[in-house]
């Protein structure tokens, strides 16, 4: 029986390396051509499974190929924290989240032809009181830029976080368990039978 082939729905590059650490590599790379804003008082976890999904759907495949895809958000309460355009945005999303909890919402959707498998996990993290020096200093490395809520927990700003009550690599990007699952479900071998 030959293996489905892996369509990774995501330019993430954070999302190839946690896929590698469980011995996952994907057979192509489509990042997905999706309008990412969120509707009119959309609340963050809907809107974060809303796009994970539209994303799998948006992913040209072969009716038998395996599409991956995924989206991160930061919730502050209901507002959602996206990717900042600017060092002033992410310097205001720091300050919002500085000695503050937030929400870290990643959701995920594996599409195999019509069928379409779904998860989210959420992910509390605490973000300690930040002074201006740190967050001037945060800014100057560029590590925002392309980060939901303007940071990455497995960068610099790893310093920021005292506490997660949750899933480690779902904050990073994707939830390795949950995913593992999904993609079992959808008929991709994982593990090697070692009988």
């Amino acid at each position: 029986m030959t293996k489905p082939r892996l369509i990774l729905g995501s330019g993430s590059p954070r999302r190839r390396e946690l896929l590698a650490q469980i011995g996952i590599e994907a057979d192509d790379i489509r990042p997905p051509d999706i309008n990412e804003d969120p509707h009119p008082q959309e609340q963050p976890r809907p809107y974060c499974i809303r796009l994970a999904r539209e994303k799998a759907l948006a992913i040209p495949a072969e009716a038998d190929d395996i599409v991956l895809s995924a989206d991160t958000t930061v919730a502050l309460g209901r507002r959602i924290l996206g990717k900042p355009e600017t060092a002033a945005e992410a310097a205001r999303f720091l300050y919002a989240l500085s000695g503050r909890r937030h929400r870290v919402v990643t959701a995920i959707a594996v599409r195999r032809g019509e069928r379409l498998w779904e998860r989210d996990v959420v992910t509390q993290v605490k973000m300690k009181s930040l002074s201006d020096v740190e967050v001037n200093a945060y800014l100057s490395s560029n590590d925002w830029q392309g980060k939901a809520g303007g940071y990455a927990i497995q960068g610099p700003a790893g310093a920021f976080v005292p506490w997660i009550n949750g899933s480690f690599s779902a904050v990073v990007g994707l939830p390795l368990a949950e995913t593992a699952q999904l993609l079992m479900a959808a008929g991709y071998p994982l593990y090697k039978d070692a009988s």
